[in-house]
Order: C-alpha cells, then structure tokens, then sequence
C-alpha cells in the first residue's frame, strides 16, 4: 500500500494541473477559502478524544499531507460559543486555532492576525471534545492571508519565501489585496488562503483564479 503522504503529494499535484490546463500564466493562482478550524496537538488530542485517539481522515487538502478530519470540536469563550469547528490534521506540535474577526466577537476575545505559528502573545479560549476539554492561554490567531507556491512557480515570478505581494481580484467586487505574504517549498501546491470574511467581501469562492502581481 502506497504512504498517504504520496496519496497526498499526487492529488496536490493533479490538482495544480488542472489549473495549469486552464491558464498556464504563474501569476494566476487558485484560492482556497478557510473556514475556521483547529489543528490539534498530541496532548490535546488525548485529552479531547481520549488518549491514543487517532484523527479520522475525511477529505484531502491541497496542501501535500493536509486533511480535514471528521472530529469536531466546541469552542468557549468568556460571552459564547461554537461548535462544530473542524479538527485539521496531521497532528501538530502546538494547538492552534484560526477563528475569523467575527468568531472573536461570538466568543468573547480578541485573537490578532498572525502568520500560522505565531502563537505568543495571542487569545486563549477553551476546546470541549467529547472525553474531556482543554483551556488554552494562548493559540487562537485571525489567519493573515497568505500564498503557498510550488518553488517552480515563484522562480517564474522571481518570488522568494517572505517577499509580499499585492493580488488583483477581478468581478463584481473586485479590488486589490495588498501585504500577502509568500510561502514556498518543495511540498507546497500554488493556492492562496484567505479567511471566509476576506472571500466574502471580494465575492470569491474555493478555486477561483486571483492575479499576483509583485510589488
């Protein structure tokens, strides 16, 4: 049987076909819209799904090893709460959670925007799973929009990890994004994620085509 780990890097792979067959201009990118969700470490997940709990792979993301897992958890904070929110896994050294501006105000608390792992400093709330819950300190951050990028494509753009960017939106509620921040190594898929409220206000949807455009 084939590692998932390579199931994964195939189907990214196909993936980034397929947008290539459409338009083979690299400054065209695919969006992926994130809703918010949770990525989990080994003693949380123990604690919220019982220890030796294994996360249920349900659907492949783009990003080579990526998934959405079929648990979901509850959020609480000091005013409210929501549940539902899905697990993302693999497992991850630290728990993190990436609500949008408007979750903050569901809950209570005020998470700032930050590049994943940017933890210190930011919101805490409490996670319930169905064995137990778990309060963090810290590790709730608003998602700034980002870029990963094959390293092929940014070459062709003349684009390195950390350069910043603007991206044209085209339609209706077009406009610009200014400061998107580039991600780039071997095991990415050339997809831009922004949060449900970025995607709302410029009226995009999951796989629509955005323009980078250097800075």
């Amino acid at each position: 049987m084939f590692p998932q780990s390579l199931i994964d890097r195939i189907l990214a792979e196909l993936l980034a076909q397929d947008v290539a067959a459409t338009d083979t201009d690299p400054a065209l990118v695919p969006v992926g819209v994130s809703n918010r969700h949770v990525h989990l470490s080994r003693p949380d997940m123990d604690a919220l799904f019982g220890p030796g709990a294994s996360l249920t792979r349900m659907k492949a993301m783009k990003q080579p090893g990526q998934y959405a897992a079929a648990e979901t958890v509850t959020l609480r904070g000091p005013k409210g709460e929501i549940g539902k929110v899905r697990v993302l896994g693999p497992l991850r050294k630290e728990t993190q959670i990436e609500v949008s501006v408007a979750d903050g105000f569901t809950l209570g608390i005020k998470p700032p925007m930050r590049m994943s792992g940017k933890l210190d400093g930011s919101a805490g709330l409490t996670v319930i799973g169905p064995a137990g819950s778990v309060t963090k300190d810290t590790g709730v951050i608003v998602a700034l929009r980002h870029i990963h990028m094959r390293p092929e494509d940014a070459v062709r753009l003349g684009l390195k990890t950390g350069d910043s960017v603007d991206v044209v939106v085209s339609g209706p509620r077009g406009g610009v994004m200014h400061n998107v921040t580039i991600r780039s190594d071997e095991v990415s898929a050339t997809e831009m994620h922004i949060d449900v409220e970025e995607a709302n206000a410029f009226g995009l949807q999951n796989d629509a085509l955005v323009r980078v455009r250097k800075v």
